[in-house]
């Protein structure tokens, strides 16, 4: 009770004496510290399930663990979250933006803990999946908690979950300035003077303390060993559009095996996706868990090495081998992702998206240098410009693409064709598809927060708070007496008009009627049925307010009837308040100090 009594005059205190724009600095490198934590934790616990469980394996030959160990890891990440979390902790980007966009920047409190528990076992036992994703969400859960713990106020509740998203990409890959630019690309906040100290804070503060407990070394040993030219430009570019065809693939294929297993059942759900993803793993071992020792592999050059541990080892390894090994991987890595979160298994596509551009940029390289025709490509290089590529097209995200490889492997000489490779493969994808795969459920039901600020306060706008109630209504059998008697007692001049099952059949306009409600002789003679007249247009519950918006526009009235999916009367939209309610939003979310 003491410390709550101290931690209560604390938090009257700082209200008085600090600003929240200042006090957030300080709540920012909090996040920073905490969110570093959780990536460290996360990434030793990975590495050590997985040690545990591979140091014995024989790299001569098949694996036949391979077949159990990612089904009992999706088996047990699935029971726990069914059983103990009891909430979906799965697409970990898609809940951020959705609890930024309608949830007020509120995410629950096991978010910080329950997502690292799940990907560690998950990736540990070979999901085929990323850990970025689900510490993404728990930095950004930290971020939100912790504001509430000091009661900022929504604004800033916003800022700092993106602080932790920022915070947790920094502290994983040491990449500062990749965690900033992917809050801003990815999360879509606005860069303000307000947001970015903060959000730098953040950055900064997680990677060093990532670097003080893991070192100074990029996450990926790279050396340029050739010098890039200027006439190699055009494969650059050519590298971008495959990279921007493989985001298109994987994106598609993703949401539509996700949607076919929506509502399959839990059991049979696990064994089918369990089933498909042993055998694959089993097949192919490097879509075993992250896949950064293979990406390690390629960086180096030792590609060889890619078919250790598999029924494949100790063939030629010449060209055609590794070529028909690495193209077969292409096809099936998204598979076994959405075998493995769909199975009950707990990661992201941030490891798969480096982890498949890694291998499209090697065999591009590959593949050119075994024609006479072609300039002799880097493969080292091609495959980190893939990396760029595939990730800037998979979350159209081409500054973080090029930000995140840079410093994940030192190749800043490289800063140029990155740039190019990811626009490239960002434009490609756009031709097909306008949103990213983790905005993309939430732009179909209008729930997405952009960097259009009127859409965006659109999006953050209550519409419980907009709709209107005080309409009295009538039935299509009042006479004209009861409607008089009615409007004596309203303010409104229009009266819906519904059934005895609540459906909506029209309207009653005090100006259509005006020339007859003064008339006595007529008010049992006229029923309601007889001068109601038709809605301009109605409003479904639930439609997003940019189409309400819409529909205003192309009706041009100032009132419409909010019905539910059955037709049944809910209340009134106003433009006018709808206007109220947008002004006071942008004030409170997008007004810069």
């Amino acid at each position: 009770m003491e410390k709550e009594n101290w931690f209560y005059k604390f938090l009257l205190w700082r209200e008085k004496q600090i600003k929240e724009k200042h006090f957030v600095l300080f709540v920012s490198f909090l996040v920073g510290i905490c969110a570093a934590a959780a990536a460290i934790f996360l990434k030793q616990l990975i590495h050590i399930i997985q040690s545990l469980l591979t140091q014995n394996m024989d790299v001569s030959g098949a694996n036949y663990l391979y077949l159990i160990y990612p089904v009992i890891g999706i088996l047990l990440s699935g029971l726990f979250v069914k059983y103990i979390v009891r909430d979906d902790i799965s697409h970990g980007v898609t809940k951020i933006l959705y609890a930024i966009s309608q949830r007020k920047s509120r995410i629950k409190p096991h978010n910080m803990w329950s997502s690292l528990v799940s990907s560690s076992v998950t990736i540990g036992f070979g999901g085929s999946v990323g850990a970025e994703a689900p510490i993404v969400l728990t930095g950004a859960a930290i971020g939100s908690n912790l504001g509430r713990l000091f009661r900022m106020d929504q604004k800033m509740l916003m800022l700092l979950v993106g602080c932790g998203a920022a915070g947790a990409i920094a502290g994983i890959f040491k990449a500062p300035i990749a965690g900033l630019v992917f809050v801003i690309e990815v999360l879509m906040l606005d860069l303000t003077m307000t947001s970015v100290m903060p959000l730098l804070i953040s950055s900064v503060t997680a990677a060093t303390v990532s670097y003080i407990f893991t070192g100074t070394e990029a996450m990926f040993k790279f050396s340029q060993t050739e010098v890039f030219e200027m006439g190699r430009i055009p494969y650059v570019l050519l590298l971008g559009v495959f990279c921007g065809l493989l985001s298109l693939y994987v994106t598609r294929i993703m949401i539509t095996v996700e949607n076919a297993l929506m509502n399959v059942p839990y059991w049979k759900k696990f064994i089918f996706c369990g089933l498909v993803l042993s055998v694959l793993i089993f097949l192919f071992p490097p879509l075993y868990g992250e896949g950064y020792d293979t990406i390690g592999i390629l960086l180096s050059g030792q590609y060889s090495e890619i078919m250790d541990k598999s029924l494949f080892y100790g063939t030629n390894n010449n060209y055609i081998d590794v070529l028909v090994f690495m193209l077969f991987i292409l096809i099936t890595k998204v598979f076994a992702s959405t075998a493995t979160n769909g199975g009950g298994g707990c990661g992201g596509i941030f490891a798969p998206s480096l982890f498949l551009g890694c291998i499209l940029g090697f065999m591009f390289a590959h593949t050119s240098n075994y024609f006479d025709f072609t300039r002799y490509l880097s493969e080292k290089n091609f495959a980190l410009l893939g990396m760029a590529g595939v990730m800037a097209g998979i979350m159209h995200a081409p500054l973080t693409g090029v930000f995140l490889i840079a410093e994940l492997t030192g190749g800043y000489d490289l800063f140029l064709p990155l740039m190019i490779v990811s626009i490239s493969s960002y434009l490609t994808i756009l031709m097909f598809e306008p949103h990213s795969i983790y905005s993309m459920r939430l732009a179909e039901k209008g729930k997405l927060l952009t960097h259009h600020k009127d859409k965006a306060v659109l999006t953050l706008l209550d519409v419980n708070g907009i709709i209107e109630k005080d309409f009295i209504t009538v039935s299509p059998d009042m006479t004209l007496n009861d409607v008089v008697m009615a409007i004596g007692k309203s303010k409104r001049n229009a009266f819906p008009v519904i059934d005895k099952d609540g459906i909506l059949l029209g309207v009653v306009l005090l100006d259509n009627i005006r020339n007859i409600m003064f008339r006595p002789e007529l008010y049992d003679r006229f029923k309601v049925s007889k001068f109601m007249v038709s809605c301009a247009d109605k409003i479904v519950m639930n439609t997003p307010m940019d189409k309400v918006m819409q529909v205003f526009d192309d009706t041009k009235a100032w009132n419409l009837p909010v019905v539910d999916e059955k037709g049944r009367y809910i209340g009134y939209m106003s433009k006018s308040k709808i206007f109220n309610s947008y002004r006071e939003v942008l004030v409170d979310n997008f007004s810069g100090d």
